[in-house]
């Protein structure tokens, strides 16, 4: 299952996103992977601060429990300061719907 969303980071912070982003917490990566990660890609559009996330994951529920983990918990507040964030932590996406694949495998 794919997974696809925009969030946005202030323009005056796309550096430091960047730089906490290479590498993440290791103990986050092993979360994702946990909870069925295949693959997460996240770009940067310098001119707007927008991001486009992209990520393969095996379920919507085990997706949406990343969210209760403390690890993730934490990397939320770690993160609020560069990105426009809810009041929770998460910060704010919305998602994408696919209009077109191309999979040549």
């Amino acid at each position: 299952m794919i997974k696809a969303f925009r969030m946005r980071v202030h323009p005056n912070r796309m550096a430091e996103y960047e730089q906490r982003h290479n590498p993440i917490w290791p103990e986050l990566t092993a979360t994702l992977i946990a909870h069925g990660v295949r693959r997460y890609f996240i770009f940067l559009d310098e001119t707007t601060a927008d991001l486009f996330a992209y990520a393969e994951v095996e379920s919507d529920e085990q997706w949406n429990a990343i969210a209760a983990t403390e690890v993730c918990q934490r990397w939320w507040h770690s993160m609020k300061t560069l990105m426009p964030s809810h009041q929770d932590g998460r910060p704010e996406s919305r998602g994408l719907r696919q209009v077109f694949a191309l999979d040549s495998h």
